[in-house]
């Protein structure tokens, strides 16, 4: 009998089910890196997030366009740099922050703003640009600042514990479909006679996706481990359709470390199975593709319609999986549906 993936390398959970008791500030999800400025989405929002204040203030006594892009580029030349120092500091200090408590962890922040602040004073007085050099109201506005910055980061990481527990909700829900359930156990009783080693397996497949199914959520896992995830989906699929699932694999070995939430592939290949497969007597076909670009991994379903567009669906599965790979990835990556010449396909863009 061959031999199955193992899966048994999906971790524990990184993200627990409780929050940290809460105080004066907002509680944090427990283990979760707050102060994650290493993402490109999060330095560019932080960055016009600050430069877009800095050009309110600037607006304060300036009674022309040319008075206020003075004030501002003056501003920036001191306000951006202490910015990137800031979030430079925040990424290579993420681990060491992550380990603190809630209250400690804000306190961090700020203090790092509000050295920032003096950090960015200090680059225009030397150029001879403020004089006196206004030391205090630099800490306090960089203190100030930076406190926002971190509520934004608390908000975001927050946002991403709720999120992951009703996608795997709603995976639990169409994982175990009254259908799918029937249909398979109907699948190993036909074989149990007459090819019991195939029954068998069928049974160790749907075992180890109920299995996984019900396991602690984790923030995210391998590509590889989804793709071994969706194999046994499919082998299963396999004996329900016999010929009328073709299935083709092109697996690039490079990309398997790409980091994606989990069970986020399953119901793509699902859903190519649904509306490609089950609508169509003469049954469709499904490829699934992942290829490595350099530092980013493209992640291609793509499936057949026979017996065209079909009934419609709601687009939950797939508003779910942009949602959720918008949480883990934010802009660096990218989500893209098409539909053309009687072909659906799927493809996301990660960072690897």
């Amino acid at each position: 009998m061959q031999s199955k993936p193992n899966l048994s390398s999906f971790g524990e959970s990184t993200v627990l089910d409780g929050f940290s008791p809460s105080g004066d500030m907002p509680a944090l999800p427990a283990r979760v890196n707050v102060f994650d400025a290493c993402n490109v989405g999060v330095v560019l929002r932080a960055v016009l997030f600050v430069e877009a204040v800095v050009g309110v203030g600037a607006m304060f006594g300036a009674g022309q366009f040319v008075d206020w892009l003075l004030r501002f580029s003056l501003l920036t030349g001191g306000v951006l740099p202490a910015t990137l120092a800031w979030l430079i500091a925040a990424c290579m200090l993420k681990g060491r922050l992550a380990r603190l408590g809630t209250t400690q962890q804000w306190t961090a922040g700020i203090a790092m703003g509000a050295l920032a602040g003096v950090y960015g004073c200090g680059l225009l007085a030397m150029m001879g640009l403020l004089d006196p050099a206004p030391w205090w109201a630099s800490a306090a506005a960089g203190a100030l600042l930076s406190s926002v910055l971190v509520a934004g980061l608390v908000w975001r990481a927050k946002a991403r514990t709720p999120a992951a527990t009703a996608a795997r909700l709603a995976e639990l829900q169409s994982r175990i479909r009254p259908h799918f359930l029937f249909n398979t156990l109907n699948s190993a009783i036909a074989l149990v006679r007459a090819e019991p080693a195939k029954a068998e397996s069928v049974l160790e497949d749907l075992s180890e996706l109920f299995r996984h199914a019900l396991a602690d959520a984790t923030e995210s896992v391998t590509l590889g481990q989804e793709i071994a995830l969706a194999q046994r989906y499919m082998a299963i699929e396999q004996i329900r359709f016999g010929d009328r699932l073709q299935v083709q694999w092109s697996l690039d070995p490079e990309a398997d470390p790409a980091k994606l939430p989990p069970l986020l592939l399953q119901p793509l290949v699902e859903n190519a199975v649904r509306h490609g497969v089950e609508p169509s007597a003469q049954g469709a076909q499904i490829k699934i593709t992942t290829q490595r670009r350099g530092s980013v991994v493209v992640l291609k379903v793509t499936n057949s319609t026979p017996a065209g567009v079909g009934e419609r669906g709601h687009g939950l599965a797939l508003a779910n999986v942009r949602e959720r790979l918008a949480l883990l990835h934010d802009v660096q990556a990218q989500f893209k549906t098409v539909f053309k010449d009687g072909v659906f396909q799927v493809r996301l863009e990660i960072p690897l």
